[in-house]
């Protein structure tokens, strides 16, 4: 099986392409960039160097979220145009759980987070059950605070990880302590390739119908509805 993934829900943008389980090609960056403009250039270069037509492809993987809203919405709609004009599956993976796979030897909990303004973040909990790497506390919006609070109700130390994370650093060493182990600098960025090996195997979706996973609407569409509620 031949597919290409796609990265674009944060900062970073990743993509990479797989061949049943060989990664033979990838691409990342993390700067301030219009993924709109530069993503397709990037699959296109990048199909190109590992000798990959598009036609070749059995499938999309692509970051589903959560992450910048307009970051998420690039990649998807990305990704499900190509789909759908191959014919193709598509198949979503968290864009949090990316991120996590950087702590998955981590001998203890791997905290993987997003910042979500006004003190949130996006985040979930991961760690090894039965010698399998998965979640084990549900992704979600959550204030840093009450975040915290839950995490310091299990003895384990826990690995934060993610490019926000300079954003609360001082505030997750305030309340947790030496319980809070931090990523080293090449930790933090979401791997195209962990995307394409999580996502060979996973779920397959139609393109019509596939959706983003956001944990909350934009701002924008959350006082829309608001408005017309009154």
């Amino acid at each position: 099986m031949k597919a290409l993934a796609i990265d674009t829900s944060n900062l970073v943008m990743g993509i990479s392409v797989i061949i049943d389980d060989k990664i033979v090609g990838e691409l990342t960056t993390n700067m301030k960039k219009n993924h709109s403009v530069r993503l397709m250039p990037a699959i296109e270069s990048l199909l190109q160097e590992v000798d990959v037509k598009p036609s070749e492809l059995d499938k999309i993987i692509v970051a589903k979220g959560p992450g910048s809203y307009t970051g998420v919405r690039i990649g998807v709609s990305v990704a499900k145009t190509m789909a759908w004009a191959l014919n193709i599956p598509i198949t979503g993976v968290s864009s949090l759980e990316v991120v996590a796979q950087n702590g998955k030897y981590f001998d203890g909990l791997v905290c993987p987070l997003f910042d979500g303004r006004r003190g949130q973040i996006y985040t979930g909990l991961y760690g090894n059950v039965d010698g399998q790497f998965q979640l084990v506390q549900e992704e979600r919006i959550i204030l840093l605070t009450d975040w915290i609070e839950m995490l310091k109700e299990d003895s384990k130390k826990v690995l934060f990880l993610g490019n926000d994370l300079n954003l609360h650093k001082e505030k997750i060493e305030e309340l947790m302590g030496d319980r809070a182990v931090f990523g080293q600098i090449a930790d933090h960025s979401p791997r195209a390739a962990e995307l394409a090996a999580l996502g060979i195997r996973g779920e397959e979706e139609d393109p019509h119908a596939f959706t983003p996973s956001y944990h909350q609407l934009a701002e924008a569409e959350a006082k829309w509805i608001a408005n017309q509620k009154k």
